[in-house]
C-alpha cells in the first residue's frame, strides 16, 4: 500500500507542477500585480485573512485558463523561445491541456458567482476576452492585442477586488482605479512585448515592438515616467512619494530605452509588471 501511495502522491506533484508551469512566467507580471492591486484598491477590506488566499485562487485559475488556452495555439513556438513550457517539454499532450482549458470555464464561472454578479460578470467577460484573443488570433495584431489585453487585464482586477471586499461591488473610486489602470495598460503594456520581439518576428505577430521597434521604446521612455505623474496628481499622493514614484517609472521607462538585449528586456519587462503603478493608482503614501 505505501509504495503505491507514494507513487500516486509522485504522479499528482507531476499534475500539479505542471498547471504551475502553464502560469509560471505570469506569477510576477501578473498574479503578484493584481493581487496588490486587489488588496489596495478593495474599499472594506474582508475581515478574514484567508480571503487573501481566495483572491489568489480566483485570479490564479483564470490565468491558468488563459495560458493553456494561449500556449496549445502554436506550441512550436514555445519549443524555440520557451521548451521548459508543459507542451513542448512533453509533461502534458495538447489533447490534455485543452480539456483541461475547457473544463476550467465553469470552474471560473461558479467559483465567481460565490461572490456576486459582478464577479460573475469579469469572469465571463474574460473569457469572451481570452477566446477573442486566442481561438479567433487577436493576439496576432498590435493594436487587437494591446486593447483585448488591457481589457482582459481590468477584468482580473475588478473581479479580485471584489473578492478581496466585503461588498459583491466596486465603489465609485474603485471603479474610477480600475478604468485608469485599463489606460496605463492600453498604452504601455507592449513592454511585456519586447521579450518576445524575436519570437514574434520568427512567426509573423504584428505587435507594436516588431512594426515600430523604436517608436515602442520611445513610447514607454516617456509613457510610463508620465503615467506616473499624471495619476500622482490624480490621486493626491503627497510630494515624496510622488518624486519616488516619478523616479521609479523614469528608470524603469529608461531602461527599455538604454538596454536592448533579450535578457535586458526580460529584466525590464519584471520591473514594469511588478511596480505596475498599482499602489499609485489608488492609495496616498
Amino acid at each position: 500500500m505505501l509504495p503505491q501511495a507514494l507513487d500516486s502522491g509522485r504522479r499528482i506533484s507531476r499534475h500539479i507542477m505542471t498547471l504551475f508551469l502553464f502560469t509560471k512566467s505570469d506569477v510576477l507580471t501578473t498574479l503578484l500585480p493584481v493581487t496588490l492591486f486587489a488588496l489596495a484598491n478593495v474599499p472594506h477590506p474582508h475581515p478574514h485573512a484567508t480571503r487573501i488566499l481566495e483572491i489568489i485562487i480566483w485570479i490564479w485559475i483564470h490565468l491558468l485558463k488563459f495560458d493553456i488556452s494561449n500556449q496549445i495555439q502554436d506550441p512550436e513556438e514555445d519549443k524555440r523561445n520557451k521548451p521548459d513550457r508543459p507542451l513542448p517539454s512533453g509533461r502534458i499532450t495538447a489533447q490534455n491541456a485543452a480539456d483541461v482549458r475547457w473544463l476550467l470555464v465553469p470552474v471560473c464561472l461558479m467559483f465567481s458567482a460565490m461572490y456576486g454578479g459582478q464577479t460573475l460578470a469579469s469572469s465571463a467577460c474574460f473569457e469572451a476576452l481570452s477566446i477573442w484573443y486566442n481561438e479567433f488570433g487577436g493576439h496576432k495584431f498590435a493594436l487587437s492585442k494591446n486593447i483585448l489585453t488591457a481589457v482582459g487585464y481590468t477584468c482580473l482586477e475588478a473581479g479580485a477586488t471584489i473578492v478581496a471586499g466585503s461588498s459583491p461591488c466596486l465603489d465609485s473610486i474603485s471603479a474610477r482605479a480600475v478604468a485608469f489602470s485599463c489606460a496605463v495598460f492600453a498604452t504601455t503594456l507592449h513592454a511585456q512585448d519586447f521579450k518576445d520581439e524575436e519570437g514574434d518576428r520568427f512567426i509573423g505577430r504584428r505587435t507594436l515592438v516588431t512594426l515600430f521597434p523604436t517608436f515602442a521604446r520611445i513610447s514607454m521612455l516617456i509613457g510610463v515616467p508620465l503615467w506616473s505623474f499624471f495619476l500622482s496628481r490624480l490621486w493626491h499622493v503627497d510630494s515624496i512619494c510622488s518624486i519616488a514614484f516619478i523616479a521609479y517609472g523614469t528608470v524603469v521607462g529608461g531602461r527599455f530605452m538604454v538596454y536592448r538585449t533579450a535578457s535586458a528586456d526580460k529584466q525590464s519587462c519584471k520591473l514594469y509588471s511588478v511596480s505596475d503603478l498599482k499602489e499609485l493608482e489608488v492609495s496616498p503614501c
